[in-house]
Parts: C-alpha cells; sequence; structure tokens
C-alpha cells in the first residue's frame, strides 16, 4: 500500500484519507473513489487526493480484521462485523474471561497495523460485554501478513468466556459468644446474592461451635451434598493450624492454601474434600464489596481450577478498595461522586429544508422553539448547558436572554454539523463525563427525559454511550463519555458522531423516552404537525 497526494486522474480504486467535497457529492473518509467520483472531483477542480493506493496482494482494512477474526478459535464469544478496520467480540454468556496472552502478543509481534486487544485474563464478564477487539491501523495490510497472523490463530483456543454454572453451596457459620444471629443472618443474604449473580444458590447452612472438630463434621456432612462448602469463620484465621484449615484436614480433606495475597481477602483458605472444593472466607467476604473471595470463587464456579500457583500469582493487581466493614481502614473512603454532565444544544443551523424561514425561531405556546429547548436543558440534571449559535446568532441570543447558559459561536456553522459538534465539545468543563447532544428543533424532548439519559449514563459509571430511543429504534438526543471527545475533534463536514459511537467500541444503552425521541421539525409541514408557528 502506498499512501501519499495521488493525482487524481490515477485516483480510481484508492482510498480517500480525508473525508472531501465535490459539488453536491460528499466523499466521507476512508471511502474508495469510483470512477463518477473521479468526475466529480475533477469538475469541482480538485487535481490530486489524499489516498492510500492498494497493491494487489494488499486486503482492505475491514476484510483484514474479517479474516483474521474468523480464524480464530473461541468459546461463548461473537464476533460482530467487520467497520472501519475493527472487529469486536462479544460475550455470550456470563462467565470469567480466560485468554492465551502468549498467543495475543505473537499476533501484536508481527506488525503494528495488525492489533488485538482483549480484557484482563480472569475478568469477570456479562453476557453481551465485548472482550477483545482486532483493529487494523491503516486502511489495508497485505495479505501475507494477515495469513501469518491467521497462522497463530489457528495454533489453538486464544480466548474464551467459561459459563458460570448453577452450583450448590453448603454454608457453615461458626458461632462464638457474642456473634449476634443478624450478624449471621446478613452473612448468609450476602451469600446468596453473591452466588445469585452466576446461578448458583445456597442449599444448606449450618451454624456450628468454633471448633476445628464441629467444622469437620459440619463439612463433611455438606460436601456429600453439594459441590461446594463455603466456611465463616467467627474469628479470622491466625495461624495455618488454626480452626478452619485444621477442621478440612481433620474432615479427611486436602489443604491446598491458607492466605492470599489479595488485601481485602488475606485470610481465604482453599482445600478439597471428597472432590469438592472448600473455602475458607476471608472475614471481608461478609460484605458486597469485591475481595479476593470473589475471585476464587468465581472461577471455581465458572469451571476453572484454583491452585495454590493460582493464589500465589494473584498479588499484582491484588491489592483492592477499602471496604466500609473493615476495622481501621488504611485510607480513609473518598466520598462518591457522580459523573457530571453538560449539555451541548445545537442552535446554529441555517433550516435550509425549511426554504427560508428560521425554524428555531417558530412558535410553540408563543414561545420560540430555541427557547422552549434551551428552558427544558436548563431544568435537567445536567451541569451546564452549551448553546451552539452560527446563522442568525444575533437573534438567537435575544431569544435566549436571561437564561444560565453558556454560548459557543460557531463561525464555521455553513460547514455542517460536525462544526458545530466540535464548537459545543470545545467549551464543555474539564470535569464532565459526558456532554448530551441536543438538536434545538425537537419540542418533544422533556426535562424528565433527558434526566432519565442521564441517569443511565451515571449508573453505567459515565463511560457508555446513552441514546434516546423508542420502540427499539434509536433517536435523539445522544450522550457521548468523554472519551469520544478527542475523535469529535477531527469531525469533518456535514457529519455527527454516529460512525464514531458504531466503531468506537464503547458499550452504548438505549433509554426509551417516547415519540418524542423522533420529533423534529425540518420541513414546515413538520413544524405545523407539530404545533409550531412559523415567524419569517
Amino acid at each position: 500500500m502506498k499512501f501519499g497526494s495521488v493525482p487524481i486522474d490515477q485516483a480510481e480504486g484508492a482510498v480517500l484519507a480525508h473525508a472531501m467535497t465535490a459539488g453536491e457529492r460528499r466523499l466521507r473518509k476512508a471511502h474508495r473513489l469510483g470512477r463518477d467520483d473521479i468526475a466529480a472531483l475533477k469538475a469541482a477542480g480538485i487535481t490530486e487526493v489524499v489516498a492510500a493506493v492498494l497493491a494487489s496482494d494488499d486486503l482492505g482494512e475491514d476484510a483484514a480484521a474479517a479474516t483474521i477474526a474468523a480464524a480464530m478459535s473461541h468459546r461463548n464469544i461473537q464476533a460482530k462485523p467487520a467497520a472501519t478496520g475493527r472487529v469486536n467480540l462479544h460475550a455470550e454468556t456470563a462467565g470469567i474471561f480466560t485468554v492465551d496472552a502468549g498467543m495475543i502478543d505473537a499476533i501484536n509481534a508481527v506488525d503494528p497495523a495488525i492489533t488485538i486487544a482483549t480484557l484482563a485474563q480472569h475478568a469477570p464478564v456479562e453476557t453481551g460485554q465485548m472482550v477483545a477487539t482486532v483493529k487494523i491501523i491503516p486502511f489495508a495490510v497485505g495479505s501475507a501478513l494477515v495469513d501469518q497472523v491467521a497462522k497463530i490463530c489457528a495454533s489453538g483456543e486464544i480466548f474464551a468466556v467459561n459459563a458460570y454454572r448453577p452450583v450448590t453451596v453448603g454454608v457453615i457459620q461458626t458461632v462464638l459468644p457474642g456473634i449476634k444471629p443478624s450478624v449471621l443472618d446478613k452473612t448468609l443474604r450476602v451469600t446468596e446474592a453473591r452466588l445469585a449473580r452466576s446461578g448458583g444458590r445456597v442449599a444448606a447452612e449450618r451454624r456450628t461451635p468454633h471448633e476445628s472438630a464441629a467444622v469437620a463434621q459440619a463439612a463433611a456432612a455438606l460436601a456429600r451434598d453439594n459441590d461446594m462448602v463455603v466456611i465463616f469463620g467467627a474469628s479470622a484465621m491466625s495461624d495455618f493450624a488454626d480452626v478452619v484449615p485444621a477442621a478440612i484436614e481433620a474432615a479427611g480433606g486436602t489443604l491446598i492454601r491458607a492466605g492470599m495475597p489479595v488485601d481485602p481477602g488475606n485470610l481465604l483458605v482453599l482445600g478439597t474434600l471428597d472432590g469438592k472444593r472448600i473455602i475458607g472466607a476471608p472475614g471481608c467476604a461478609r460484605s458486597p464489596r469485591e475481595n479476593g473471595f470473589d475471585w476464587v470463587l468465581d472461577r471455581l464456579i465458572a469451571g476453572l481450577d484454583v491452585t495454590a500457583g493460582d493464589i500465589a500469582g494473584m498479588g499484582v493487581g491484588g491489592l483492592l478498595m477499602e471496604i466500609p466493614t473493615r476495622p481501621q481502614p488504611r485510607e480513609p473512603a473518598p466520598a462518591r461522586v457522580e459523573p457530571k454532565v453538560d449539555i451541548v444544544l445545537l442552535a446554529a443551523g441555517r433550516s435550509s429544508r425549511m426554504g427560508g424561514p428560521n425554524k428555531l425561531m417558530a412558535l410553540f405556546d408563543g414561545k420560540p422553539l430555541v427557547r422552549r429547548a434551551a428552558e427544558r436543558a436548563v431544568a435537567s440534571k445536567a451541569a451546564h448547558t452549551i448553546v451552539v449559535t452560527g446563522h442568525q446568532r444575533e437573534r438567537v441570543h435575544a431569544a435566549l436572554s436571561g437564561l444560565d447558559m453558556i454560548f459557543a459561536d460557531n463561525p464555521d456553522f455553513a460547514e455542517g454539523l460536525s462544526s458545530s459538534l466540535r464548537a459545543g465539545i470545545a467549551r464543555v468543563a474539564a470535569d464532565a463525563a459526558g456532554a448530551m447532544i441536543v438538536l434545538g428543533d425537537m419540542p418533544g424532548v422533556s426535562p424528565a427525559d433527558l434526566d432519565r439519559l442521564i441517569a443511565a449514563f451515571r449508573k453505567a459509571g459515565g463511560s457508555s454511550v446513552v441514546r434516546a430511543s423508542h420502540q427499539g429504534k434509536r433517536g435523539n438526543p445522544v450522550l457521548l463519555p468523554r472519551a469520544l471527545f478527542a475523535a469529535i475533534a477531527h469531525l469533518e463536514g456535514d457529519t455527527g458522531a454516529r460512525h464514531l459511537v458504531e466503531s468506537g467500541g464503547l458499550d452504548v444503552i438505549d433509554v426509551e423516552i417516547g415519540e418524542g425521541a423522533f420529533v423534529d421539525v425540518d420541513t414546515r409541514e413538520a413544524l405545523e404537525g407539530a404545533g409550531g408557528v412559523l415567524q419569517d
């Protein structure tokens, strides 16, 4: 593949490096130029383009990514169709992700043009979650390199989602004077909830004195009828010959490991009895917060073996967050801060389909449409409202007089939607986790609708794309996480962020808000049908 300036007479079949306009023809980045495109570019006076010229043995970015993904051997994982040189792979079930790191490293060492990224080894995943992505960096790559990677992929299973199994668990809780029954009851509820997320359940519980003989007898009985036994000691293990490890051996079992380099979770005990796994739970397992107990429990439920060596290797990454129940926490827990969202209200357009009048000045219930939209944005739970102006800037400013908002003027509004997105995103606060793009011509979107999108964004941790929808079809507004801001800064022409959303590899959450997600007023008929009255 050759990349650079190409004379227009030699550009047929080349792949555009940048979006271009030729008269009324809009050519997107990565578009393969055809004969009609060349004619339009020549008619527009363009003599050369920056493009990639593919050699006879090159594979286009999508074909290369799809070929590599098809060569992979994996379990419980689905590869999505290739787009913009990327194939995303998603979990078909909930479970624990495992990956052959050697194969991944070997693929990434072939050539920088071919990359693959995955979740961490033994990461827990939910159904539908993305676990890996194949990305081709340039517009094309030599077929020999693709064949080399495909050969590596054929050498064995590259990754898998090990599905959770619906196991039955017997629980033992030891008792000492002063232990409240309410503490034991709560521990049981937390354990049941912890198992429910993977389809397991507590099938039986025994409460015994905190003595090795009593615990051994209960463990032997529960191991006969259940897939696994979990022991909660009334007192934390203080020695490798303490009650819980001693009870496992007294019952005829084998002690695999006592103690782990994960904190919280240091005092975990792992053993085996009659082919069943016995876990001596650390005290932090009485809390629902993630701890070392989860790391071992989830792997066992997913059918993965856990050895003494596996536990010994958990130290890197094993320093976990504090849990509120821990006595004398090493660091004070920071206050939880909800992700902030700014609204970017687009009000710079020329209303070209309206045939002259500015639709944003149309009256709805006696109020200009743009003010109606701005008031609803200000009334939402967004931190700030940024209004992008351009066409009839002064008139829009006057219509919004008195509202608490930030104005972002877009002198390049005639270039199209991308220029307004760039102008608005540039004014989003530095501490905002996302920006909701709200169109100024959608009279049916209420403050409650905006708040539903913000709530979904916050619930997902502030890193997902959130779209308004109706009856399963996507609409507007759209809330974009900060991870997409850099790409938005490079958008060109009359295009929005849809292709960034679809190819960016981020989780996308659709939120039903009703018909308002589709009601815009681009034409005179649509505006009047929605109850608007044009003013000019």
